[in-house]
């Protein structure tokens, strides 16, 4: 697995409480992402980045798309329900490239289009 934005890469999104699960891999907090691998949807796409990266287990359900107003250019982004409220061992990222972030607070983030416009409105449960 390859964390990618370019053609083929999938998003997640993690919503718990009203927080968005961002990680740091590089310089910066974005949405957990990754390549699908041969055969494998965008929503088990997103479930397996989401583990191999931090550990927790997600179901994705749902892809955005574009009648979400998602641009022809952005990766796809899934919803993601979380499983497990503490992640597992041996997660690729270190728990401090790990960041629950109140939806209010991910205006710098760099979000798809499609997940501005999911988040629009949301409330937490």
């Amino acid at each position: 697995m390859t964390r990618e934005h370019g053609e083929g890469a999938v998003q997640a999104l993690v919503l718990y409480d009203g927080r968005v699960l961002l990680v740091r891999p590089d310089d910066g907090w974005e949405l957990p992402s990754g390549t699908p691998q041969p055969a494998e949807s965008a929503e088990a796409t997103a479930a397996r980045v989401v583990y191999e990266l931090t550990g927790y287990l997600v179901d994705g359900t749902e892809t955005l798309g574009a009648h979400d107003n998602a641009r022809a250019d952005e990766a796809p982004a899934v919803v993601c329900q979380l499983l497990s409220e503490e992640p597992s061992d041996g997660a690729r990222l270190a728990p401090e490239r790990l960041r629950w972030a109140a939806i209010a607070d991910t205006a710098g983030t760099p979000l798809p289009r499609s997940v501005r416009t999911y988040l629009q409105g949301h409330t937490p449960v």
